[in-house]
């Protein structure tokens, strides 16, 4: 599966909600920051691929 593109909607302590950016879907999943890049923070873009979350330039 994948890779998934997704919008740091917020974060909120250890967990960030995400938003997936390539398909219409209002839903937001929430992910253990720990499973995230260092520089995560919200209005960032992420790529979901591999089991492994890294930042959209």
């Amino acid at each position: 599966m994948g890779p998934f593109e997704y919008i740091v909607e917020k974060i909120d302590g250890d967990y960030a909600l995400l938003r997936r950016t390539d398909i219409q879907d209002d839903s937001l999943i929430t992910v253990a920051r720990a499973l995230l890049p260092e520089e995560t923070d919200e209005g960032v873009r992420l790529l979901w691929e591999n089991l492994e979350y890294s930042v959209i330039e």
